[in-house]
């Protein structure tokens, strides 16, 4: 390995003891949080399609998923005014952690787990199953990304936040490996599993990895002094100053009455929808690539643990090598507006590839490589310069809500769009992506210049429900 090589690494993380401690935790616990994300995704299509049958009923899975996360949400919004940052998340992952092996236990049940090949709409349990992995993203991939949030600054971001999602990459990528290699182990003589015994131990292995992340927590919060962990410190002195005068507590509703009210946070919900949407047209033919290909669960199952381990390798190298030093060059403005940029000229070339399979496979895996190892973390860092309630209760309503909205909507177009020849849609889904990439453009624009306007002023966004034009200055 050469010097400048060597040099590169070592420049990747701060070189304060403290900081260095507190960087290096943060990414184990993310490593820990993505393993098991990766497995518990990957899983819910291919285990989904099994129990309950057509994938048609992925539709209205997402639509009812909408109304069970309801009262999940509102039960998270009282924790947050009673319960500390860190024993929040920690709650969450122990607490997914310890429902996943309820799930896996059960998914080799002979009735209604996998071993009964009797795919019906009536089977209650791959519903349950399909909710249960909805809400991972908004309690705990979402509420370790508040965390994170609450305890960096913009500089820290800038400099951190893609050695953290680097180290995320690496836990998606080592966990699809396990689970490509796992499915697609021969049986012998000496050791042989079911189909059924290979996806239970994938879940429990990713609800394991949920229980140790709290241990992670709790070092990081010993070895980690208080006052290297107050983020942004105009947030910090404000909401230092509302826990003094007994401001703290907001109400259950507070989330999505921010939400309406203030136009920049609304802003961030719309970056996460663009993408959702997108994401969700091509998952989709996903799926029905897949069943195409497979004609077990186990293959299934195989086929999108294979590109969800490329894309975590891509994402892997674009967190560690691009996301830091495009920040550093460009600034949030400029990579924000990058982004649905980088992806119309992927939509372009698979159109110009006459949609084929390879070229799906190609712009599939590098958007959502781009989206987790680059998107994410600007995207995440936007809300640094926010109040407690907006970084909290209303990124969890935007997360629970506003992404499975999207998605829903994504399945309605794929719904609707069904009976139309080739060429049909490839028009409509040609004028449904060039809409959503030019207003997701034209958002970044807007945004970036709100973010980089209440750095620069040291700014508090979403003080006592202020709108997006009336962020207070910290004094």
């Amino acid at each position: 390995m050469s010097w400048s090589v060597k040099k590169y690494f070592s420049s990747l993380l701060p070189t304060e003891s403290h900081e260095r401690t507190k960087w290096l935790l943060m990414s184990v616990t993310f490593f820990l949080i993505i393993a098991a994300y990766t497995i518990a995704k990957e899983l819910k299509d291919s285990i989904f399609v099994a129990i309950v049958g057509d994938r048609q009923y992925i539709f209205w899975a997402k639509l009812f998923s909408i109304g069970i996360l309801i009262p999940a949400v509102l039960l998270y919004s009282k924790l947050v005014d009673s319960l500390k940052r860190y024993r929040l998340l920690s709650f969450y992952c122990f607490l997914y952690g310890v429902v996943g092996l309820l799930f896996a236990f059960l998914l080799g049940h002979p009735t209604i787990g996998l071993p009964n090949t009797n795919a019906s709409s009536y089977r209650i349990f791959g519903w349950l199953f399909y909710f249960f992995i909805e809400g991972y993203a908004p309690f705990v991939v979402s509420v370790f990304w508040s965390f994170a949030n609450s305890i960096t600054s913009p500089e820290g971001a800038k400099k951190n936040y893609g050695f953290m999602v680097a180290g995320s990459k690496l836990g998606g990528m080592l966990s699809a490996a396990f689970a490509y290699l796992l499915l697609t182990l021969p049986d012998t003589e000496w050791f042989a599993l079911s189909g059924t015994a290979k996806h239970q131990l994938l879940l429990a292995v990713a609800s394991l990895c949920l229980m140790l992340a709290p241990l992670v927590i709790y070092m990081l919060m010993k070895k980690v002094s208080g006052r290297y962990l107050h983020g942004y410190e105009a947030v910090y002195k404000v909401e230092k100053k509302r826990s003094k005068e007994g401001k703290v507590k907001t109400g259950v509703f507070s989330g999505l009455v921010m939400l309406i009210r203030t136009p920049y946070v609304f802003g961030i919900f719309y970056l996460g929808m663009c993408y959702e949407l997108i994401y969700s047209v091509l998952s989709y033919q996903r799926v029905g690539i897949a069943q195409e290909g497979g004609a077990s669960t186990v293959e299934v199952s195989t086929y999108f643990f294979k590109i969800i381990l490329l894309t975590h390798a891509l994402g892997f190298l674009i967190s560690l090598f691009g996301t830091r030093s495009l920040l550093k060059r460009l600034g949030e403005k400029r990579c924000l507006i990058l982004i649905p940029i980088a992806i119309a000229f992927l939509f372009a070339y698979f159109k110009f590839s006459n949609s084929s399979k390879g070229a799906f496979a190609v712009f599939f895996v590098l958007m959502r490589a781009i989206h987790y190892g680059f998107s994410y973390p600007i995207r995440e860092s936007l809300y640094i310069p926010t109040v407690k309630e907006l970084k909290f209760k209303t990124k969890s309503w935007i997360d629970a809500f506003g992404t499975k909205f999207s998605k829903l909507n994504g399945w309605l177009f794929n719904y609707i769009t069904t009976g139309l020849t080739v060429g049909g849609f490839a028009a409509a889904q040609g004028i449904f992506f060039g809409g959503v990439l030019t207003l997701w453009i034209l958002v970044s624009w807007l945004l970036g210049n709100r973010f980089e306007k209440a750095i620069k002023n040291k700014e508090v966004i979403g003080l006592n429900g202020a709108s997006d034009g009336e962020g207070i200055a910290s004094k």
